[in-house]
């Protein structure tokens, strides 16, 4: 597992963050690594005063995020614990790491049939000395006791089930997560956005979450093609 891979495996993936706000509601898309590198991701020093600024009843929170840093992660998560709003998460693909924290942070959490949901033990990218990545593995060690205590408030599983799924990193189906305990139930009418995001970098990932998203086709543009090619031939 390697979260530099993880940043390197997407960097020509479309990415979005955007807040659409109508009214008392607010849509909240985070379609993102979670914490910035070199090729873009969502901070939590940009998304925080972004929710913070959100006067409305409501929240949607949209997620396709092959998760991301730990720390961004956890601030992300306290925002949206604290904020007024009732926040409505909707898993349109994957909540991968960082990203399932994320969601569980929210009131309500629904998954899209087709999603995918995983969890594992916390990664975070760090310089220094020997002292410091003893320092920064005893940190970890207290990042996963917190987020398996949110996981366990979520389920009603014990701390040494979730410490177990963690440890083996665990991907979940929709169906598998709702059963599980970790979302509240399966979005009618709605299914898994394609997948744009590698996985390979994860433990354990399914095939079809590994390998590159297929180049999209402008059927249009082809056909448009095509008709100038037959004009033009001899």
């Amino acid at each position: 597992m390697n979260l530099i891979q993880l940043f390197q495996n997407n960097q020509n993936a479309k990415r979005e963050f955007r807040i659409d706000n109508a009214g008392r509601e607010a849509t909240v898309y985070l379609y993102d690594i979670i914490g910035e590198d070199w090729y873009g991701g969502v901070s939590a020093k940009d998304f925080v005063p972004q929710l913070a600024a959100l006067d409305v009843d409501v929240i949607h929170l949209r997620i396709n995020s092959p998760g991301g840093d730990v720390f961004d992660a956890r601030a992300i998560a306290m925002a949206i614990r604290q904020h007024p709003a009732k926040v409505i998460a909707h898993i349109d693909g994957q909540a991968v790491s960082a990203a399932t924290y994320v969601a569980l942070a929210a009131d309500e959490v629904e998954i899209a049939d087709g999603g995918f949901f995983m969890i594992h033990n916390a990664w975070t990218v760090q310089m220094g000395n020997a002292k410091d990545f003893r320092a920064g593995a005893d940190l970890l060690d207290k990042v996963d006791a917190s987020i398996s205590a949110d996981y366990e408030r979520k389920t009603g599983k014990s701390a040494a089930e979730i410490l177990a799924m963690m440890d083996a990193t665990t991907w979940m189906t929709s169906a598998e997560a709702v059963a599980a305990g970790f979302v509240d139930r399966i979005a009618e009418g709605k299914t898994a956005t394609q997948n744009h995001w590698n996985l390979a970098a994860y433990g354990n990932a399914p095939k079809a979450l590994t390998d590159p998203p297929e180049p999209t086709v402008d059927r249009q543009a082809l056909e448009r093609r095509l008709s100038l090619l037959e004009r033009i031939a001899p």
